[in-house]
């Protein structure tokens, strides 16, 4: 009886043991106590590719990976070894490839669009300015000399009209009342002649842009009745043509 007893107790813990011992790859219950080498190299390979930095940014490789180990035990079991290899390699391959996977790249930010800066207000027209210059000479009674005082007075008619070609000048003559009508119209024209051709002698002004014309005493500036007045007519006024300028150099 004894002996009976002693016998049980060693079947009993073999049984115990083997229950006790069943395991698992992969989710798949393993048939036999060894198994392929290519499980635990797959076990390792995709604990690996699990706990690597890459992982995270590929996690389907890793979930890929395991489903095709799983897939590579069961066909093993189904006794299909040449598949179950290819299966347990692939899965390999993909828990590598889970090792080197690197974050998406950041997307540039898109350049800041600079508007340009506002065109400039265009300048205002330059508003046209009109330029014109008057010459008056007084004589001395019955004279048509120019006093040497006028020189630069007549130069500066000059200088207007080399500056501006285009302008032209009707030189008049006048006097005062003393004498005939046709003695002071003579006279008159004596001292608006003198004029003309001093610009054209002194400061050479052509010719056919002067023209003289003497008015005698009929266009007075000042009484005639005074010495004074008198001699504000004794004079020649000339009448310039003035000039409308644009400065070309604002546009």
């Amino acid at each position: 009886m004894r002996r009976q007893i002693l016998l049980a107790v060693p079947v009993s813990m073999f049984l115990f043991l083997a229950t006790s011992c069943t395991t698992y790859h992969f989710g798949v219950k393993d048939r036999a106590e060894h198994v392929p080498d290519d499980f635990g190299q797959t076990e390792a390979a995709i604990a690996q590719g699990e706990q690597s930095a890459g992982a995270k940014y590929c996690p389907e490789k890793i979930a890929k990976a395991k489903e095709l180990a799983k897939q590579g035990a069961e066909v093993y079991w189904a006794c299909n070894n040449v598949e179950s290899a290819r299966l347990m390699a692939e899965a390999r391959r993909l828990a590598k490839e889970a090792e080197a996977c690197e974050p998406p790249p950041v997307a540039a930010p898109a350049p800041a669009v600079i508007a340009p800066p506002p065109a400039p207000a265009p300048k205002p027209a330059p508003v046209p300015e009109r330029i014109c210059i008057t010459l008056k000479i007084e004589f001395d009674v019955n004279k048509a000399d120019i006093k040497p005082k006028y020189h630069n007075v007549i130069g500066k008619v000059a200088d207007f009209m080399k500056k501006y070609p285009e302008t032209t000048a009707v030189i008049e003559g006048h006097t005062d009342n003393r004498g005939s009508y046709e003695y002071n119209i003579k006279l008159s024209e004596r001292r608006a002649d003198a004029v003309r051709n001093y610009l054209i002698e002194k400061f050479g002004i052509a010719p056919e842009r002067l023209s003289s014309k003497g008015y005698g005493y009929t266009k007075p500036i000042d009484t005639n009745k005074t010495a004074a007045g008198r001699q504000k007519n004794r004079r020649i006024e000339a009448q310039i043509e003035c000039v409308t300028y644009v400065d070309k150099a604002d546009r």
